[in-house]
């Protein structure tokens, strides 16, 4: 995230002596990305963050692919994932390619026995369903319904529940996640035109510091294999930070709608970026205000991208028979539009409350097999008359 933060103690100046109480010095790393051009976070550790102890299994989660080339339109019914209680094993992967997975889960226990790490990819966490807390090794942070947790790769996490009714959609990015370069001034800033702004950003605030050694499990994501790493000391042994490579949450709910008289395009709900796809947030709004607007999108080709919508919350205006937790695929080459009848019940309508996530990829999609499980595989012929 594109702005300075500090959390606990640290010294005046970068690589310098930072002494203990005892005289002994804490360690120092530097949590970096892109070598070391990119985002950066100077950390402070009661013991070294180098010490492993044993490596054991090493298994493959690599995602089953049932369709490598699609251009069929579906609807997955995401409420039919089945719960789990273990947080890894609950993410499914519905949706890949060569820079992102889009991943559904509804895990019911904390991660309790173990600490994991994506050294891949970025994770973007919307909450659907639960509150709880994320604990990182930069600070925790509250999520309830509507969060998106922004967690940068390398970051050692856990997440902690408050209930069995949980639902994550969860988009892994293999290219750095940023806000939208349009809404920030060359500082950095968002400006005055963007839908947020950095006052609706919750950093972390809560800084975890364990003095402890012993056996902790690290579970590593790495090519798509989960390495399971023991560490001799606790990973949240960090006494202080500061920098702009950490974690942080924004609500969906703190998005505030760019509306026209007439139709705007999807671009104006965009939320965060990357190089390679972006995500969007469809939120209430009032509809447009031409005395003769179509508040209905139009139909549009999608030439040159897959689009993905998570139906989270409301009334789906241009969709028949669209629930909570559903996703739709509008593959690129085709045309999508709203069903039949709905551009004319949008007529003279004023505001809208639906709720939803939408994902737009440049490069093709595959569906894996995980996701032909809940799908709705006559979708494609919904738009007949």
């Amino acid at each position: 995230m594109p702005f300075y933060h500090k959390l606990g103690k640290i010294p005046h100046k970068r690589h310098i002596q930072f002494r203990k109480e005892d005289g002994s010095l804490y360690y120092e790393q530097l949590f970096g990305t892109i070598g070391f051009d990119g985002m950066s976070t100077n950390s402070y550790h009661e013991y070294r963050p180098t010490m492993v102890k044993e490596i054991r299994k090493q298994y493959s989660i690599a995602p089953k692919v049932a369709k490598e080339n699609n251009i069929q339109s579906y609807r997955f019914r995401g409420f039919q994932v089945p719960a789990e209680n273990d947080y890894l094993k609950s993410r499914k992967v519905v949706l890949t390619n060569s820079d992102c997975n889009i991943i559904l889960s509804a895990p019911k226990e904390s991660t309790k026995d173990y600490f994991y790490k994506n050294t891949d990819a970025d994770e973007v966490i919307f909450i659907h369903k639960g509150t709880g807390k994320l604990r990182t090794m930069l600070g925790n942070l509250d999520f309830k319904y509507g969060d998106y947790l922004v967690i940068p790769r390398g970051i050692i996490y856990k997440l902690d529940f408050d209930t069995e009714d949980n639902r994550l959609f969860i988009v892994e990015s293999y290219r750095p996640v940023y806000t939208p370069k349009r809404y920030r001034n060359w500082f950095g800033q968002l400006l005055e035109h963007s839908p947020f702004c950095e006052r609706d950003i919750r950093r972390p605030e809560e800084l975890e510091t364990h003095d402890e050694k012993g056996d902790f499990i690290i579970n590593v994501k790495k090519q798509d294999e989960i390495i399971e790493m023991v560490y001799a000391t606790h990973p949240f042994d960090v006494v202080g930070y500061d920098g702009y490579n950490y974690p942080y949450a924004f609500s969906i709910h703190d998005f505030e709608p760019i509306t026209g008289r007439i139709h705007q395009p999807p671009p104006v709900h965009q939320t965060f970026e990357t190089d390679a796809f972006v995500i969007c947030s469809f939120v209430p709004r009032l509809y447009d205000y031409h005395p003769q607007a179509i508040p209905a999108p139009y139909n549009h080709s999608n030439i040159d991208s897959d689009e993905v919508l998570y139906y989270v919350d409301g009334d789906f205006m241009s969709r028949n028979d669209i629930a909570p937790g559903h996703i739709s695929l509008h593959p690129a080459g085709i045309p999508h539009g709203p069903h039949p009848d709905a551009t004319e019940r949008s007529i003279g309508e004023t505001v809208t409350e639906e709720l939803a996530v939408m994902v737009d990829t440049f490069k093709p999609l595959k569906v894996t097999e995980e996701a032909m499980k809940i799908a709705d595989e006559d979708y494609y012929k919904s738009w007949l008359e």
